[in-house]
């Protein structure tokens, strides 16, 4: 069951409406996509023969635009957006599709070339910062070499600009805290920091794999708010990874859901909170407490996500679907709902489906 857990998602259904038109929307109109991923499928090789974990993964993320995805546990998610890098493991990954970057072909380069790239155009976030910093290394070498491995900047210019770094993403004492280890920091201070590494060389497009996971309420509003705000203020596209509803509809103008290795559905945050075009999508919202159903049963979406090694025929959410019909047995292929609406669903058009209202 996917439930909210921030001090932005403890709202009402109705609130989130409104809170997901009031979201800046980033990217500019009629601009061609700073990222275009086109029929993207994942596979890893393993000792029982090759699983299939995504299949088919299209979307777009525009200059500035802000892209939420959603699902629960085991959709693909998080190996999306690692993909995307290049950064699964080569022996066992098998990775077909498109993957285009500001015009050029990621998935053609390569291995020295992407590493010319990762950091520099395109940074990621990681779920659990202590385990993506360096124990042994100060935050300060950290980012001075993150920074150097890109630009041919100086020792004492690259340590000025790791403290401006910290500055910049609100953490107190830069100037002494830049020579501490990653143990010396609280939580929330180490997903700082990770920002702090993501930005410092100004990427075009940010990451955020779940950023937020892993924090205390307090500590989650404000990560949310700083990653808003910086991408507001430098430019760059956020394609943020999350199962939180109520976080998308606080920083995202759009929402990409997925289910079981596939997108399910693609829109404008404020239609999908009116009106979902998906049955998963729409359970998802229903499943969001609300501050007046006290005493109430809190809906759920019965089942489980299918395991890779079972995926059922078709529909891939038919099992679980109060919806479930004729047709579903067959392959499911993205409909458009309306203009920049699409859904993968047979019935998308004719259903009236729930929405956080």
């Amino acid at each position: 069951m996917l439930v909210a857990n921030n001090e932005h998602s403890v709202v009402g259904r109705a609130d989130l409406t409104d809170t997901a038109h009031n979201a800046a929307k980033g990217a500019l109109p009629d601009t061609p996509p700073i990222l275009d991923v086109r029929g993207l499928s994942i596979s890893f090789r393993g000792r029982d023969g090759i699983t299939h974990v995504t299949r088919d993964i299209s979307f777009t993320v525009a200059p500035g635009e802000r892209v939420g995805v959603v699902g629960e546990s085991g959709c693909g998610k998080s190996v999306t957006g690692l993909s995307l890098l290049r950064l699964l493991p080569e022996q066992t990954a098998i990775i077909e599709g498109e993957i285009r970057f500001d015009g050029r072909d990621l998935m053609s380069m390569r291995p020295r070339d992407i590493r010319t790239i990762r950091g520099r155009d395109i940074s990621m976030i990681f779920q659990e910062p202590m385990t993506a910093l360096d124990p042994v290394f100060t935050v300060g070498q950290q980012l001075i070499e993150t920074l150097r491995t890109h630009y041919p900047v100086s020792p004492a210019e690259a340590r000025e600009r790791s403290i401006q770094a910290l500055k910049d993403v609100g953490i107190p004492s830069p100037e002494q805290r830049v020579d501490e280890y990653p143990h010396q920091f609280s939580g929330g201070m180490r997903q700082r920091v990770m920002i702090a590494m993501a930005l410092i060389c100004k990427p075009k497009l940010i990451i955020a794999d779940e950023p937020t996971t892993a924090l205390d309420v307090t500590v989650q509003a404000q990560i949310i708010d700083l990653l808003k705000e910086l991408s507001e203020n430098t430019g760059a596209a956020l394609l943020f990874i999350t199962h939180d509803l109520g976080v998308v509809a606080e920083t995202c103008s759009r929402m990409i859901t997925m289910y079981a290795g596939e997108v399910v559905e693609s829109a404008p945050v404020d239609d999908v909170l009116r009106r979902p075009g998906h049955p998963y999508t729409s359970g998802l919202l229903q499943s969001l407490p609300r501050l007046s159903d006290r005493g109430g049963r809190l809906p759920f979406i019965p089942g489980r996500v299918p395991s890779p090694n079972a995926m059922p025929e078709g529909c891939r959410f038919q099992q679980r679907c109060p919806h479930a019909g004729e047709g579903c047995e067959r392959y499911q292929s993205m409909v458009e709902i309306a203009e920049n609406r699409n859904a993968r669903c047979h019935r998308a058009t004719e259903l009236k489906l729930q929405g956080a209202v």
